[in-house]
């Protein structure tokens, strides 16, 4: 069962690296910003595995504040995207 716990770790270690790298030279601010909430949703399932690891869940309140700061990320983003095709 450990084995599964670090093979999940690993790939969502792999995933980030890779969305650092689409954060980092996203051609625009909407790719930076799918990047920056997809990073988040990727630190929210890190922290769910390691809660699983352990066995507690002490942090799941860390889980559902960051869940809730990535859903309003999101929804501000996409209001403020939407606001500025308007005006062109």
């Amino acid at each position: 069962m450990t084995a599964l716990y670090t093979v999940t770790l690993a790939v969502l270690s792999a995933a980030g690296l890779l969305t650092l790298l689409r954060l980092v030279r996203g051609p625009d601010a909407l790719n930076r910003i799918v990047a920056l909430d997809v990073l988040l949703t990727m630190i929210i399932a890190g922290t769910a595995v390691g809660m699983a690891l352990r066995g507690d869940t002490t942090s799941l309140p860390v889980l559902v504040v960051l869940a809730l700061l990535a859903f309003t990320g999101s929804v501000t983003a996409a209001h403020l995207i939407e606001k500025r095709e308007g005006l062109r």
